[in-house]
C-alpha cells in the first residue's frame, strides 16, 4: 500500500511539473510580438513594445488603440519597414544609436512622431541640428613651405573628418621620412608646415599613399584629394584659385557635401 501510495504521489508531482512547465512556455510564446511593418516582419517581446507608456506601440499591445492584421494574423503597420529597424533599436536600447553616415534624419523624426516616441523625436531632432550646424562651418587644411608659401596647397570642406583623414595620412607619411621625405615640419589644428619641400626637375614632391610607398609631386596630391574627396560623396566646387587656368595649377581646392 506504501508503494502504491508513493508512486501517486510521484504521478501527481510529474503531473504538476509538467502543467506548470506548459504554462511557462505558452506565456513565454505569448510575450513575442510579431509587427508587419509596410511588408517587413519584426520580432520581438512584448515588454520592448510597452516600454514608453501612451506611446502608438504600447496602445497597440495593450489594446487601447486598433490595428489590423495581416493574412497572417500579424499586427500591421503601414510606415517605413526599413526604418522600424532604428525605431525598435531605440525601444531595446533606450538611446539614439544610428550606423555611420545615416541621412534620413528628417523621415526618422517623422517616425518617431507617428509612433508617439517623443524622447525618440526630440533626439533625431537634436543630431540633426548638429549636423546642419556642422555643414555650414568649413574647415580648411593648409600645406606649405615654411620658405615659400608659395609652394603648398590649401584644402577647404565643410565636413571636419574629411579634413581630417587627408591630414592623418600626410603626417602619418612624414613621419616614415621615406625616400629622403623632408624630416622637420610642424602640425597645428589647420597647417602643416615643412621646414622645406623637396626640389625635383618634375617640381616639389610629396608622399600621398596608404602604403606609403609612393613619392609624388604637388600636383598628384591635389588628384589624391579629389579621389579621396569623390569617393566619400563629396563634390568638387570650382576652385577658390582660378586665376592659373586649371585645378591642377590652382593653390586651394574646395568641397563640399
Amino acid at each position: 500500500m506504501e508503494r502504491k501510495a508513493s508512486r501517486r504521489e510521484n504521478e501527481c508531482e510529474e503531473k504538476n511539473s509538467n502543467s506548470e512547465s506548459s504554462e511557462l512556455d505558452k506565456d513565454y510564446k505569448t510575450s513575442l510580438i510579431t509587427l508587419n511593418v509596410g511588408g517587413y516582419l519584426y520580432i520581438t517581446q512584448k515588454q520592448t513594445l510597452t516600454k514608453y507608456p501612451d506611446s502608438f506601440l504600447e496602445g497597440i499591445i495593450n489594446g487601447r488603440i486598433m490595428c489590423p492584421f495581416d493574412a497572417d494574423g500579424h499586427y500591421f503597420i503601414d510606415r517605413d519597414g526599413l526604418l522600424f529597424r532604428h525605431i525598435l533599436n531605440f525601444l531595446r536600447n533606450g538611446e539614439l544609436l544610428l550606423p555611420e553616415g545615416f541621412r534620413e534624419n528628417q523621415l526618422l523624426a517623422q517616425e518617431a512622431e507617428y509612433f508617439q516616441l517623443k524622447v525618440l523625436s526630440e533626439a533625431v531632432k537634436s543630431r540633426w541640428e548638429k549636423e546642419q550646424l556642422a555643414s555650414r562651418e568649413t574647415t580648411f587644411l593648409e600645406i606649405t613651405d615654411s620658405h615659400d608659401r608659395s609652394q603648398g596647397l590649401r584644402i577647404f570642406c565643410n565636413a571636419p573628418e574629411f579634413i581630417a583623414k587627408i591630414k592623418s595620412r600626410i603626417v602619418l607619411v612624414s613621419k616614415s621620412r621615406l625616400d629622403g621625405f623632408p624630416e622637420e615640419f610642424s602640425v597645428s589644428s589647420n597647417i602643416i608646415q615643412f621646414k622645406y619641400f623637396i626640389k625635383s626637375e618634375n617640381g616639389t614632391r610629396l608622399v600621398l599613399k596608404e602604403d606609403n610607398t609612393f613619392v609624388c609631386t604637388l600636383e598628384t596630391l591635389k588628384f589624391e584629394a579629389i579621389m579621396t574627396a569623390l569617393k566619400c560623396g563629396f563634390r568638387l566646387l570650382t576652385s577658390l584659385d582660378c586665376s592659373r587656368g586649371s585645378i591642377v595649377h590652382s593653390d586651394a581646392l574646395h568641397f563640399i557635401k
